[in-house]
């Protein structure tokens, strides 16, 4: 029997998992929410941008999806800007008795040490009293922050240390809100919010705290810190024009400290052009990978590059989030009530996903 899901966003994100929603035989999509009324009424596959027709039509009323009865509802709503709000719609879902997965809000990845714990007891009390669980996931915090290091940290003898790497050209990148937040295009005599003093700690403190009781050690404390490049001159990108001078290029770090050395270390190198800062880590190929490093017996670099037909390595990273939440749907609906975490899910394999007409028609 196909599992009942409810979406909600159909933003970058949310547009590529609601296509695999449609398509995918093993869901039922029974609703779609989202926050822009031109899109309220919309099929959900032309908000998908497929050639189909589902019947569900979209609404802006998240109680309207919810009473769809789906089992499980997939949240791609934008969570970085409003994370309040973000909170008190999946403590809603929850309550209802209905599972979600998501890409936001983002501190729901691994909350323990990051969140205050008043904050984490009211979505465990609203998943108890729904007797639903929540998954919250993606690339970068996400799969190549956890599953990735956890599948090579496995086989080593010993560790030393465990480093991920996002290494993009985000020139191509079409989210206006989060190259705002981020600083791209601004002066820098601004101080954005991502790197307001802290923010970086809580944004990927999640990863640091959950790599660290994959590992089994304590983190003392986490710091953090960055270097920015401004533009050479003008030029433009996806999401409008750059101006000399203003952030072009951005590199920052979050360690997580252990006995003053630092075990655990997140670091993204993100280029609006290929040519800035050639002193800092290059992708692996194309306009971006992941990397892996693991220092210890044995030692590993292990790069990741996304790719897709329908688009470059941000579309290919979009994706990859989007797969990552709606395919862990069968684990996440199956699971105690709670925050579910990649180290209490059973492994995601891909099942069900080959694509055996695809390998016929080649």
């Amino acid at each position: 029997m196909a599992i009942r899901v409810a979406h909600v966003g159909t933003g970058n994100v949310g547009r590529l998992a609601l296509i695999e929603l449609i398509s995918n035989p093993q869901f039922e999509l029974t609703g779609v929410c989202v926050s822009s009324q031109e899109k309220v009424g919309k099929d959900a596959a032309a908000l998908a941008g497929l050639e189909t027709h589902t019947g569900i039509v979209a609404v802006n009323d998240l109680e309207a999806a919810i009473a769809t009865q789906p089992d499980c509802v997939v949240y791609c709503a934008m969570g970085d800007t409003r994370l309040p709000d973000a909170m008190k719609d999946v403590m809603r879902i929850l309550a209802a008795g209905v599972n979600v997965v998501g890409s936001s809000p983002g501190l729901l990845q691994y909350p323990w040490g990051v969140l205050p714990d008043k904050y984490i007891a009211r979505v465990e009390d609203a998943a108890r009293q729904g007797n639903a669980s929540i998954f919250i996931s993606g690339v970068d915090p996400g799969f190549a922050n956890d599953l990735i290091p956890f599948a090579l940290a496995g086989t080593c003898q010993r560790i030393e240390q465990v480093r991920c790497m996002e290494i993009h050209d985000y020139a191509s990148y079409d989210g206006a809100e989060v190259m705002h937040y981020m600083g791209f295009a601004r002066s820098l005599d601004e101080t954005p919010m991502l790197l307001q003093p802290g923010v970086l700690s809580i944004a990927w403190g999640t990863a640091i705290r959950q790599l660290a009781a994959g590992l089994g050690i304590e983190v003392d404390e986490i710091t953090e810190s960055y270097q920015r490049e401004p533009a050479p001159e003008d030029f433009d990108i996806a999401v409008g024009h750059v101006a000399k001078g203003t952030l072009a290029a951005l590199q920052f770090e979050i360690r997580g400290m252990v006995a003053g050395h630092p075990a655990i270390v997140i670091e993204h190198i993100t280029r609006l052009r290929p040519d800035l800062r050639p002193d800092w880590q290059q992708p692996a190929a194309g306009g971006g990978s992941y990397r892996v490093e693991i220092t210890g017996e044995p030692s590993y670099a292990v790069d990741i590059v996304p790719s897709s037909r329908y688009g470059d390595h941000n579309q290919a990273a979009i994706c990859g989030a989007a797969g990552r939440i709606v395919n862990a749907i069968p684990a996440v609906v199956a699971a105690p009530p709670g925050i579910r975490t990649t180290l209490d899910l059973p492994f995601v394999t891909g099942r069900g996903l080959f694509a055996r007409e695809h390998v016929a028609a080649s």
